[in-house]
Order: C-alpha cells, then structure tokens, then sequence
C-alpha cells in the first residue's frame, strides 16, 4: 500500500488582527488587520493545525472590547479570539497525529499553534456522521450549549413548555429540535424576522414563532403560552427576559445563555429588570452559565445530538463562506 504523503509544511501564515475597538457601535470590517508572519518551528508538546473552518458569533464583539467579555480582553494587535475545525498537519504531541481532526480555539488564522493545554480547549472530532463544518455548529460547541444549557441547566423534563429567545440563531435553531426530540410540550421561538420565523416552524421544531420587530412579545406570549412556559432558553436578555418573567410558570427555570440586546449597548447603562420580583413570586430558577465551564460534559452532548441526527431529529443551516 503506498504510504499518504505528508502535508507540505507551510512557510506563512495569514492572520486578521484587532486593529480597533468597536466601543458603542456595529463591528467593521476597518476593526481588523490582515497580517502575515512566519510558522515557527514546533516546540516539545506543540502541534500545527491547519484551519478549515471558522466560526463567527455575536459573543466575540465582547472579546474586542477592553475589559468586556467572559475572557481576557484582546489586546490590539493580537489574533482574533475564535473556535475553530483544523486538521493537525504536524505534531510534537503524544495525544495527536497528523490527519486527526480537531475543533478548538485556533484564532482566526490559516495556521495555528497548540500545546494542547487546557486554554485551547481542544479535542479530537469523534463523530463524523455529518459534515466537518458541523464541528463548529450542531456538533460543536453551539450544539453543546443548545443541548446542555437546554438539559442540564434548564433542567428540561418531557412536557415542559419551552420558550427560546434568539431561536434562528446558532445555538437556538437546536434547542427547539433538541427539545422536541426529547418530548416537549410546546415550543415557541422568537426571532427577528417574518422568514426566520417562517423557518423555525418549518424546518426547526417550533410549534410557533414570534417576530419581536413587529409583534408585541406580551401578547403573544399570552395567546401562544396561556398556561406559561417551564423552561425559557435565554439568548437576548434585555427587554425579552423581561417581559418573559410575567409568564412563568411555578418553579419555571431560565436557562441564561448570551444577552445580544446588550452587546452594543454601553456597559456602564445595563439594563435593569423591572420584573425581577417574579422569579421570587413562582418560585423560579434564574441561572446564568458560562458553556466552557461545563468541557467535561462535552462528549456526552457530543453523543447525544449525534443520535439525533442519526434519528432524523435534528437538522442544521449553516452560511459557509
């Protein structure tokens, strides 16, 4: 059998750096700097990785702005934070071979370097059930959040009625098909547009959607909802969360996952919620959580989302670029 040759090892690397900051404002193309700069020779325990997907999302604003996000910020000049799918084209590592495929925080560049350390968080790809592309999407991290924040933090029992903010995104485009797959009551989805709307019912698991542009959110709440729901998956906070505290159920569970409605908005001006006393008043559970914190459970929402692509239960959209 003639032996795979090896991948060519590359010279030069391509990188988009934080050039500026986007303080009170929509992120700009003039925000990055593409640069380049030579591969350096491995070190003990290092391995090479060569990029072939990147992942985007509303949470990495937060990692361009100083002193903001669940991380240290970014420093000007430095590699844009992100996750990504690479193959290992070289390694010093004892844990990984050239040709495995692995997801984890590869910045946004053509070429990066890991030791395998716990900061990358980074691991091999076991499921190869769907496209490599679903590593950084419903079998990646998005999908661990959809399912674990769903699961775990929510506390999702079969009969629960769920509602999800954020639903045509990422994380809740898979929390209203992982929900169904597991036995939902009802399912309401609110999302920004009359066709995303359209495409949460249709392809996505939603009983019913909300477009919180044109409708008004209390009042659909009651007539989608009148019995309230158990189970709210958080993405937007803000306004949303609000209005959504005055139609809990008793012991009801807020899963808070991200807070987009706040991400533009200027950190010393947060908004307050005005219903806050009705978490006290139904007994209920407001938790935040933070997805890299729950790593251990990783392959078990791994192997769980995977059975449901393989049952027909869930499905994905993805904008590859």
């Amino acid at each position: 059998m003639m032996a795979r040759p090896r991948p060519v090892r590359p010279d030069e690397n391509q990188q988009w750096t934080l050039a500026e900051r986007p303080v009170g404002r929509e992120v700009r193309k003039s925000d990055f700097k593409l640069v380049s700069n030579a591969v350096p020779d491995l070190a003990a325990n290092e391995l090479l990785i060569r990029t072939l997907y990147l992942s985007v999302a509303p949470v990495m604003r937060d990692y361009m702005l100083d002193g903001a996000g669940f991380e240290k910020p970014l420093a000007i000049g430095a590699v844009m934070r992100g996750r990504g799918v690479g193959i290992v084209i070289e390694s010093r590592n004892a844990n990984y071979a050239p040709g495995d495929i692995v997801q984890g925080k590869l910045g946004w560049q053509a070429y990066s370097i890991s030791d395998g350390s716990p900061y990358y968080m980074m691991y091999k790809i076991q499921q190869r059930i769907a496209p490599l592309s679903t590593g950084i999407g419903v079998l990646g991290v998005t999908g661990f959040t959809s399912y674990l924040g769903l699961v775990d933090v929510g506390r999702f029992k079969p009969g629960d009625a769920v509602l999800v903010s954020g639903a045509a995104g990422g994380v809740g485009s898979s929390v209203g098909q992982v929900a169904r797959s597991l036995g939902a009551g009802r399912i309401i989805g609110i999302a920004g547009s009359d066709e995303k709307c359209q495409l949460l019912v249709d392809k996505l698991g939603y009983d019913a959607a909300i477009n919180y542009r044109t409708q008004d959110l209390g009042s659909h709440f009651s007539e989608l909802m009148p019995n309230g729901f158990d189970v709210f998956f958080d993405n937007v906070g803000g306004t949303t969360l609000d209005t959504a505290l005055l139609h809990m159920n008793k012991h009801a569970r807020i899963s808070l996952c991200g807070r987009i409605s706040e991400y533009i908005n200027n950190a010393e001006q947060p908004y307050a919620l005005r219903n806050y006393q009705y978490i006290h008043k139904r007994y209920a559970t407001l938790q935040a959580f933070f997805i890299y914190l729950l790593e251990a459970d990783f392959p078990r929402a791994e192997a769980a989302m995977a059975a449901m692509i393989a049952k027909g239960h869930l499905t994905w959209t993805e904008d590859v670029l």
